[in-house]
């Protein structure tokens, strides 16, 4: 991969970042970071791992973004507004911090990263299907079933979040009754 393209990627994938981070819109944060895995799956293909660059951008952006699309839309998340009073100031506080320690931890990572004259080389089966597959299904086999399992709950629990009773409006389906109070009767039918 050419010097130049890498920088561009690399660029592209800081700007999808800032976007991720800095928009008020949660749809809007979400297509920023798909913007930033997808270039992170470009950038896998040109560094030679085809394979895993087109898994980055099927499994997270084709699957994993979606489904906070889906969620954010199902339990109609507004923009936040902001923190009131004195607790912005403290958020700030705590956010100036990890700033400082990622940048930090970042130094400590390129302090130590091998100088390039000292780099391997790879073998020349890296990330073709065949050798993730061997990995994949064997050695992390139970991993890669309980995230599934996961995944599946959580589109159960969105699901069950989402959805109201027949003849419930929005804002009756989100405000649970009161003690004391009767809860509104339903216009379900038992089967």
């Amino acid at each position: 991969m050419p010097q130049w393209l890498f920088a561009f990627l690399a660029a592209l994938a800081i700007i999808g970042a800032l976007g991720a981070i800095l928009q008020r819109n949660l749809v809007h944060c979400v297509l920023g970071f798909a913007l930033v895995l997808i270039d992170l799956g470009v950038l896998y293909m040109g560094l030679g791992a085809v394979t895993v660059g087109f898994l980055q951008i099927i499994v997270y952006v084709g699957a994993i973004m979606v489904l906070f699309l889906f969620v954010i839309w199902l339990l109609n998340i507004q923009a936040d507004t902001g923190v009131r009073g004195g607790a912005s100031l403290g958020l700030k506080l705590i956010g100036a911090l990890a700033a400082a320690a990622l940048a930090a931890e970042l130094f400590v990572i390129f302090s130590h990263a091998p100088k390039l004259r000292e780099v391997r080389t790879i073998a020349p089966s890296f990330g073709s299907v065949a050798t993730l597959a061997r990995v994949l299904f064997t050695r992390y086999l139970i991993a890669f079933e309980t995230t599934s399992l996961l995944l599946l709950a959580a589109i159960v629990g969105a699901v069950a979040l989402a959805r109201r009773l027949a003849g419930q409006s929005a804002a009756v389906a989100a405000i649970p009754p009161r003690p004391g109070m009767r809860a509104p009767e339903s216009r379900r039918e038992v089967a």
